[in-house]
């Protein structure tokens, strides 16, 4: 007889598919740097758990994320009638769901700070957009409040002592802290005529601390802050005021040189973090960066000068107002007084030269403040098995 046939061999079972929840964090974090947007992060974390424990775990993924994409500005807040509470001008993005998404779900009309229907004049004036939260502040009733439109998170504490603050120009800046969502403390500089004295709020402390009073260091006008540091700039070319609100130190720099009455100077910062300038003069936007000279010596450097006549419609009644210079995106509106319909608030990147029409606006508006999206909470977890800084 001939032999048995060898038995046939068993197939081995088709290897499952791999999909992307089988991916390990460190290339789940890679995928999300290649999302385009803060907003887009936010929808794909929160598809599953592992998704949102990859964001949450690692703070460096979150500082490469933030400096890979440009700031997400939602929109503009206008203060029209001043000191009424401001208006809000989103930026649309037809094509960006996630984007529009963070729009409908923010409180941009501002509805859970406390009012008193039988005083109408208890008016809330805004006094500061940054990093996600606006800052007011209500003088009738001596208060003042830290809100986040997105999460909805309201903090109301005291203004600062009237001996301090009263019958002197008061200005706000606020520093809030990346990876603590609440946490914050909020500057305050109150200018007269011979001088300025700080005070700092803390969210840690909910006291003022009120620092000695700095003489001949003074502004009639609010100053911008840069990377820790407020900026008071002058048109008369005096040199600019600098206060270190580490230190609570008021200094002075050199402004640049010959630009005596050209217009007013804008401080911000370039995209990789570098103090700047930037001037209108006429329809030109001109941009100076400080840093070190042939000689070594730090100095403000002319980087570039943009003609802006040849990429919008300019009138001659038309004027550009430089509101903030964020991450190297210059923000600015044009004013005609003449022609209220060419009034638009818009971005120019300093690095590519890209420039874009973000929304009207209008010619009364007195001052604006880009609302520019911050991490939310959802996304930041330092408590729970933290990863180690580098990772």
């Amino acid at each position: 007889q001939p032999p048995p046939p060898p038995p046939k061999e068993k197939k081995s079972p088709p290897p499952a598919p791999t999909t992307i929840c089988a991916l390990g964090d460190d290339l789940l974090r890679e995928v999300f740097l290649c999302l385009p947007s803060l907003p887009s992060l936010v929808c794909a974390s929160l598809t599953c758990t592992p998704f949102l424990r990859a964001v949450r775990s690692s703070p460096a993924f979150r500082r490469r994320f933030r400096d890979l994409h440009p700031p997400q500005l939602l929109g503009i807040f206008l203060n029209i009638h001043d000191p009424a509470l401001p208006a809000f001008g989103p930026i649309r993005r037809r094509s960006d769901v996630d984007h529009a998404a963070a729009i409908r779900g923010a409180d941009v009309f501002l509805t859970l700070l406390p009012e008193d229907d039988k005083d109408a004049d208890r008016e809330w004036s805004m006094e500061d957009c940054r990093d996600g939260y606006v800052v007011l502040v209500n003088w009738e009733i001596k208060q003042m409040a830290v809100y986040d439109p997105l999460t909805r998170a309201l903090d109301l504490f005291s203004t600062p002592p009237d001996e301090i603050c009263s019958d002197m120009h008061v200005e706000f800046h606020m520093l809030a802290s990346e990876e603590c969502h609440g946490q914050f403390r909020i500057v305050s500089v109150c200018h007269e005529e011979w001088g300025a004295q700080a005070a700092v709020f803390s969210s840690d402390t909910r006291e003022w601390q009120v620092f000695p009073f700095s003489e001949d260091d003074h502004c009639n006008h609010d100053g911008t802050m840069v990377n820790g540091f407020v900026y008071w700039t002058f048109t008369s070319g005096a040199n600019i005021l600098v206060l270190n609100t580490a230190t609570l130190q008021f200094s002075q720099i050199n402004p640049p040189l010959h630009m005596e009455g050209k217009g007013e100077f804008k401080p911000g910062e370039t995209k990789d973090g570098k103090l700047c300038l930037v001037c209108t003069v006429r329809f030109t936007l001109v941009v100076w960066v400080w840093g070190p000279d042939d000689d070594d010596v730090d100095r403000w450097i002319l980087d570039k000068a943009f003609p802006m006549q040849d990429a919008i419609t300019l009138h001659d009644d038309c004027a550009l107002n430089v509101v903030a210079i964020i991450g190297g995106l210059v923000y600015f509106s044009t004013s005609c007084q003449r022609h209220s319909n060419s009034c638009f608030f818009m971005s120019f990147c300093l690095e590519t030269e890209e420039l874009n029409k973000l929304c009207p606006v209008t010619p009364c508006s007195i001052r604006s403040y880009p609302y520019i999206m911050a991490f939310p909470p959802s996304l930041i977890c330092n408590k729970v098995n933290p990863q180690p800084e580098g990772a």
